[in-house]
């Protein structure tokens, strides 16, 4: 295909033969021919170039929190007899003008590597590739491109502070941690119940007598160590948030899950835009919850109250309330379901607002995060004063 610089001399040829018979000036014929010959020349060199090049690409890693360092590294190797031109890759990189690495000319088996950092500031996605290799002609009027490597999604999931865990609050798990089994369930020496035997348990917990008496394998269960459970509410409601404050809530949100899911607690992640992950443990789980994080906007159809009523249902543990803007009546539904929750908070993300914090009631308090009080801060500051009150650990013995 022809560069712009390739047009441009097409054109010019091409005028400059027109001129040359409109005005009968013989030299014009001249620069006229030159022009168009040497864009022959280099189309014929494009054309007739053969390359047989092995090209590895390599993202590292591909899921990181924003601020994290993400690289991309780049291998060309020269698998022809020959020397290779001097090589052009272009990998497009959503967000930016993409990157553009000159590789220079390779002897047979010669290998050379290249690499870039991509834009991790911000959440979301970024898309890298397809990887194209260029090549063109000494003078720049013609190249050809093929596709070296297939495009490759990068996940930036959003920045996560350390923070406490929520507090173990009071009431136990309703399955006994049997969806959600610890490793030492099978191996500790409580006994529990007896129930069915399953493919997989150990033999060595099965229960003759029991077994005899019933005609059916039963094994021991031994008691499941207690899961805490934790709910995490976020607003993406568009009319509550500017973009600062939306980043932030994510942000604080995404804190709360790393903090709990640490300490292997049951996780649910609900938004107001109807998204309910329900509850789940364990990395790939966590996982999940982070790239939908990372994906999330701010949604013009959503609702805090109807997901106030959804997360009820399944009340356990501890809920999180995460808020940029909150009236007063959807504060007093917040509070309202103190009695489903061991313990209910709400994170005020300041929005740049000068709206009052209404108390929301009894037994919830509302954490504010401001410019001079960032989330971390204020989130340990009201665990603490959590612990101190006295919120009993839940041991489900």
């Amino acid at each position: 295909m022809l560069t712009r610089q390739g047009w441009l001399c097409l054109w010019g040829g091409l005028a400059l033969l027109a001129l040359a018979r409109l005005l009968g000036i013989g030299e014009l014929y001249v620069f006229g021919a030159v022009a168009l010959g040497l864009l022959a020349v280099a189309v014929l060199y494009v054309r007739l170039t053969r390359l047989d090049l092995q090209v590895d690409r390599h993202v590292y890693p591909s899921h990181v929190h924003a601020g994290q360092l993400s690289r991309v590294e780049v291998r060309i190797r020269n698998l022809r007899r020959t020397e290779t031109p001097v090589l052009r890759l272009r990998d497009p990189v959503s967000g930016t003008a993409g990157a553009e690495l000159l590789v220079p000319p390779l002897d047979q088996g010669a290998a050379s590597t290249a690499s870039y950092r991509l834009p991790t500031d911000r959440r979301g996605l970024v898309h890298v590739g397809p990887l194209r290799v260029v090549v063109s002609d000494p003078f720049g009027l013609t190249q050809v491109n093929t596709v070296a490597a297939p495009k490759v999604e990068v996940t930036v999931y959003p920045a996560v502070e350390e923070i406490r865990p929520v507090p173990f609050t009071t009431g136990n798990d309703p399955l006994a941690g049997t969806l959600q089994p610890h490793a030492l369930g099978r191996v500790g020496d409580d006994f529990y119940a007896l129930r069915p035997y399953v493919v997989g348990d150990d033999l060595r917990r099965i229960h003759w007598p029991s077994t005899a008496r019933h005609d059916e394998l039963l094994v021991r269960q031994q008691e499941q160590p207690w899961q805490g459970r934790t709910t995490v509410l976020l607003d993406v409601r568009r009319a509550t948030h500017d973009a600062a404050s939306f980043e932030a809530a994510v942000s604080a949100a995404a804190s709360i899950v790393t903090a709990n899911s640490a300490r292997r607690d049951l996780i649910r992640l609900a938004t107001t835009d109807g998204a309910d992950s329900g509850f789940g443990s364990g990395s790939i789980h966590v996982q999940a919850l982070l790239e939908h994080l990372a994906v999330v906007e701010p949604s013009g159809g959503a609702s805090l109250r109807a997901m106030l009523d959804l997360v009820k249902r399944d009340g356990q543990g501890a809920l999180i309330v995460v808020v940029a803007q909150a009236t007063g009546d959807e504060l007093r539904a917040t509070a309202g379901l103190r009695q489903k929750f061991g313990l209910v908070a709400v994170v005020r993300v300041d929005a740049g607002t000068r709206q009052a914090v209404e108390a929301p009631g009894s037994g919830v308090s509302v954490i504010r995060v401001t410019a001079g009080k960032p989330f971390a801060k204020a989130w340990d500051l009201a665990m603490a004063s959590s612990r101190r009150a006295g919120i009993p650990a839940g041991t489900g013995r």
